[in-house]
């Protein structure tokens, strides 16, 4: 986001997007933060991605050439309290040198909760109601995920075992089925059923 048109003051979010050319970002922090059809960022990890980004700016800025990895690492180096004060002190003149004025970027260095003002204040972004029904249909889909895992992890580990000679070489035939019993009534259901239908329909007395 650029200066707000109307003359206010922009949020320190605005001012470090401009000043380290990272228009791209503001798009990015909401998709991420909101959940733009993948899984949300926490707030905490979308400030530790932003100052990486501008970390990486200024490097580059300065001329050097640095991997994601070197990003990352010189980043926890420089805002890690558990890192020796040797290895900031190394790093920090490692930068001077490269012409990187490390307190000013320190210093542009933003919190989770600076991004949650930019986001909730200047791009009016806020997070989606709880959908009841899909979380069911998401949830019911991990399950039979990973029951399909348990299916194909078996059935290579049967194979593995018989090409051994560790078991007899036969034709196996995996099948996994979860299935749950109301602690109620004892009625048996695939899990699948269960959820589609919102549970047991006893009346919730116990047999």
């Amino acid at each position: 986001m650029t200066a707000d048109s109307s003359g206010g003051r922009r949020t320190k979010v605005e001012r470090v997007i401009d000043e380290y050319g990272l228009e791209e970002w503001g798009d990015r922090l909401e998709a991420e933060w909101t959940g733009d059809g993948t899984d949300r960022t926490s707030l905490r990890d979308l400030a530790t991605q932003f100052n990486q980004a501008v970390l990486r700016a200024a490097v580059r800025d300065a001329g050097e050439s640095v991997l994601d990895t070197d990003i990352e690492s010189l980043y926890r180096t420089l805002a890690d309290d558990d890192v020796s004060r040797s290895d900031a002190v190394r790093k920090r003149r490692e930068l001077e040198r490269s012409g990187v004025d490390i307190d000013a970027v320190r210093s542009d260095f933003v919190t989770h909760q600076t991004i949650y003002t930019y986001l909730t204040n200047v791009r009016d972004a806020s997070l989606p109601e709880e959908d009841t029904e899909g979380r069911v249909d998401r949830k019911k889909e991990t399950v039979q995920r990973l029951a399909g895992r348990t299916q194909v992890v078996t059935e290579s580990t049967l194979s593995e075992l018989s090409n051994a000679g560790e078991i007899t070489d036969r034709n196996y035939e995996v099948f996994v089925d979860v299935r749950t019993i109301c602690g109620n009534c004892g009625a048996d259901y695939p899990i699948a059923e269960l959820l589609d239908q919102g549970g047991c329909d006893c009346d919730g007395d116990a047999a």
